[in-house]
């Protein structure tokens, strides 16, 4: 049976590349994208879908109750992807207000309008549901040598973007057990690939080092965390809608944990042989170490570590493994390599959002 999805954050990172993989490999559904357009948002992410039949796009904040029901009505909706959350730490550290809004009112309304709309009216909705994509940030910080979190790993939030992401979850959760909602969660490692908004680690020192800007490092670089490249995220949101337990979580990870300054000395030493091997490169990045000869690695700068910074993520992803079948295709090389093949094709992208 065809589905028709409402898929809150559409036009953000990751949002975006789960709307594009829904629609190449389910073009029977419909496809509902929501988003607010905050400066993360990018109506451009969505560009080649436009017009297309089955997808229509919702320029609205999921904190307006009125429009996301009336939105639910109109389109028959049957199945929530919500992927719409302030997600940058830093940020949160600086502005938490925009991240209880978002996170966790953002996503109470949501659960009120879905609870309305598939519980309250007439006729009920009885196959529904509300797919929650929340973070492994929830669960704190680990340890070098210990384990990895699990899905019965207690919640220990360390910064207020993790804090409302953790609320979010526990009103999901409230949802389902008090009134009936047919929820699932996954809690995911950190993504990279196409649509990145540069402000996170990787995009940022792509478009830094083509710009011959510095990379900046917190603390020594000895930070760990799991790494997943965000296609490999999409499948596994798949298969949770199609065979996830009702009311549970999965975990979803890449078994790919790294230091934050290996990834930074693999990027820069990718981008020089890159540079190397392409002339083009120098004419079209100047400013890019690359282009006078010099390493990117050159780029690297040292900076004040974060307030609160966890020490390391890593989710251990045996149970959608075991279950449902799931493992990542593509490894941190494989995957890295086609983000960096995706921002040096797509500079008219990356370029206005970084003024």
């Amino acid at each position: 049976m065809s589905r028709s999805l409402l898929v809150t954050g559409a036009a953000g990172f990751i949002g975006a590349n789960f709307v594009h993989y829904w629609t190449r490999h389910h073009p029977g559904d419909r496809v509902v994208a929501y988003d607010a357009l905050t400066y993360a948002g990018n109506l451009a992410n969505l560009d080649s879908l436009q017009g297309q039949p089955n997808f229509s796009f919702v320029h609205a904040d999921i904190c307006d109750y009125p429009q996301v029901l009336g939105t639910l009505r109109e389109h028959a909706v049957d199945t929530v992807v919500h992927f719409a959350a302030e997600s940058h730490v830093d940020r949160s550290i600086s502005g938490p207000d925009a991240f209880i809004e978002t996170n966790v009112v953002g996503t109470h309304s949501l659960l009120k309008a879905a609870r309305e709309f598939w519980l309250g009216g007439n006729p009920v909705v009885s196959a529904h549901r509300f797919h929650h994509v929340s973070t492994d940030e929830v669960y704190g910080s680990l340890a070098a040598t210990a384990p990895a979190f699990t899905e019965e790993h207690k919640y220990e939030p360390n910064s207020p973007y993790s804090a409302s992401k953790a609320a979010s979850d526990h009103l999901v959760r409230a949802y389902h057990h008090t009134y009936g909602l047919q929820v699932t969660t996954s809690n995911c490692s950190n993504n990279y690939g196409p649509y990145h908004f540069p402000e996170k680690l990787i995009p940022l020192c792509i478009t830094n080092i083509l710009r011959g800007l510095p990379l900046p490092v917190y603390g020594d670089g000895s930070n760990i965390r799991d790494w997943l490249y965000v296609e490999d995220h999409c499948r596994g949101i798949e298969l949770v809608l199609q065979q996830g337990a009702i009311g549970e979580t999965y975990n979803i990870g890449g078994n790919n944990e790294w230091r934050n300054l290996a990834i930074v000395e693999r990027l820069c030493d990718s981008m020089d042989a890159r540079f190397a091997a392409d002339a083009s490169l120098a004419e079209r990045f100047p400013s890019a170490p690359g282009a006078s000869g010099s390493s990117a690695r050159d780029l690297i700068t040292f900076v004040e570590d974060r307030a609160g910074h966890d020490w390391r993520y890593a989710i251990d992803a045996r149970r959608i493994s075991s279950e449902l079948g799931y493992a990542p295709r593509e490894s941190f090389e494989t995957g890295l390599e086609r983000t960096l093949d995706w921002f040096l094709l797509n500079e008219a992208w990356w370029k206005p959002l970084l003024g």
